[in-house]
């Protein structure tokens, strides 16, 4: 594959990601017109957002195994036809019922367009320097989707109605199959006896699915019934593991996590994003119920985040990586991240936004943008060939779960740190801020763990690792 066909490719699997990010937040804007339109309780409108958190995190192992087994650009373009036929469907629901459906159906095309995107830039890019350059816009994208996501979402509901930010994914999505069949190299894949473990499938499908339940749910149900399904979706999990030590074929293989890079990738994903996650619910909120800024005026302050994002993942990353190596420069981005948090957790009630926001922003920003690719390097580098998907798949787990967790835990400790000061007679507003700043605060001992993890876990480059990097360089090659 030339040059000009590669970058061709990533900016098709790039754009088709922007598609499927943006639809995980720019609901949330549109929240409250849905809930006008369709009738939604408070308690059930929750579900237009967790429906598709389910639905995605629990597919995503699954749907990068198929990958590998039936060709990554089949499962992926079937993925994009499936997302464009389930945000039609939200787009003309005129039901609660109908959209929670809908909503679930459209997070399991996001899984298959999305579990093996990582695989293919992998096989893709066999370069290093490429590769960190590849996964640098795939961080943008994927950040920067986020962030524009709230963006967009209050430009069309006020604009066109809640019923666009569903339609306008329909042409999106066709275009972007369209090209796929001509960028993407078609991959024969190791074929479906090679790892179609059915019975494993249903049981990690089943318990992560039930897991992401359980942290999405968190505040709506008691401790007893949280307990109860936290445990059997536990169950179902290591009923899984058993099956793949016994399987002949199975279908994530447990050498994988014999890995440092993708072990050790995966484990300080979670801490990292946990924290990110729900630094955004945070700060939006605050924006909004402290600041009292719109939905329009809150996405443009989260447009510094992104411009950040750009520059350093587009633009930096790769260099740093090149020039002092991936273990560093993640390390450097862990402190970026839990530095801006620590600072949003100081913030006074009456903070400008130039001189103590967006300090805290850029630094959250610029840690992210030069972190989270070489985490993604990290990851990708543990995985064979014929596993990327695999990994891909798993990463992008990662990436749900611990978003999940991280939102639970934070809204919990803020909600509950603001009703007891309230219960002390603080004012509503000075009760809420304080909320924030404990969440910020979690938030940035969270990542802290995580840079912990990275320290222990990840080595340095020119060990064990990095002959293992040049490997799978050298197989994707030849393959």
């Amino acid at each position: 594959m030339s040059a000009r066909q590669r970058w061709f490719a990533l900016v098709v699997l790039c754009g088709a990601q922007v598609m499927v990010i943006l639809d995980g937040t720019i609901v949330t804007v549109a929240l409250p017109a849905i809930q006008d339109g369709l009738r939604f309780s408070p308690t059930g409108l929750a579900w237009v957002l967790n429906a598709y958190l389910v639905g995605f995190g629990g597919l995503l192992p699954l749907a990068g195994r198929l990958g590998d087994l039936v060709g990554r650009r089949r499962v992926f373009t079937l993925g994009l036809l499936g997302f464009v036929a389930t945000s039609l469907a939200c787009g003309l629901a005129t039901d609660a019922a109908v959209l929670v459906v809908a909503r679930f159906a459209q997070g399991v095309a996001g899984a298959f367009a999305s579990a093996v995107v990582l695989g293919m830039l992998t096989t893709t890019f066999t370069d290093p320097r490429e590769r960190a350059r590849a996964f640098g816009a795939f961080t943008f994208v994927g950040a920067g989707g986020a962030s524009v996501g709230t963006l967009l979402g209050g430009v069309l509901t006020q604009g066109l109605g809640w019923h666009w930010i569903f339609l306008i994914n329909v042409p999106i999505g066709l275009v972007a199959a369209a090209l796929a069949m001509r960028a993407l190299p078609a991959e024969p894949g190791l074929g479906v006896r090679s790892g179609a473990d059915v019975p494993g499938a249903l049981l990690v499908t089943a318990g992560l699915m039930l897991g992401v339940y359980t942290i999405v749910t968190v505040e709506q149900h008691g401790p007893l019934a949280t307990a109860g399904t936290g445990a059997v979706a536990v169950a179902l999990l290591v009923a899984f593991v058993l099956r793949q030590r016994a399987a002949a074929s199975p279908l994530v293989p447990l050498r994988i996590f014999r890995s440092r890079p993708v072990s050790g990738a995966i484990a300080v994903l979670l801490t990292m994003v946990a924290g990110l996650y729900g630094f955004q619910f945070l700060t939006t909120l605050y924006l909004q119920q402290v600041r009292g800024y719109d939905a329009m005026r809150t996405g443009l302050a989260f447009l510094p985040v992104s411009l950040v994002i750009a520059a350093t993942s587009l633009l930096l990353s790769a260099r740093l990586i090149a020039r002092y190596g991936p273990r560093r420069v993640l390390l450097a981005g862990l402190v970026s991240i839990a530095a801006g948090l620590a600072l949003f957790a100081t913030v006074p009630l009456a903070a400008g936004y130039p001189t103590r926001i967006l300090p805290a922003l850029v630094l959250v920003g610029l840690g992210f943008g030069i972190g989270m690719p070489a985490l993604t390097g990290f990851a990708m580098s543990g995985a064979a060939p014929d596993d990327t998907g695999l990994v891909s798949g798993l990463f992008n787990t990662g990436q749900q779960v611990g978003g999940a967790l991280g939102l639970a835990v934070l809204a919990t400790v803020a909600a509950t740190r603001t009703a007891a000061l309230r219960a002390d007679g603080v004012a509503l507003v000075p009760a809420r801020v304080a909320g924030h700043h404990l969440g910020y605060l979690v938030a940035a001992v969270l990542v802290a763990a995580g840079l912990a993890l990275a320290f222990a876990l990840l080595r340095t480059p020119g060990g064990a690792d990095a002959r293992r990097e040049e490997t799978v360089t050298a197989a994707a090659s030849t393959r």
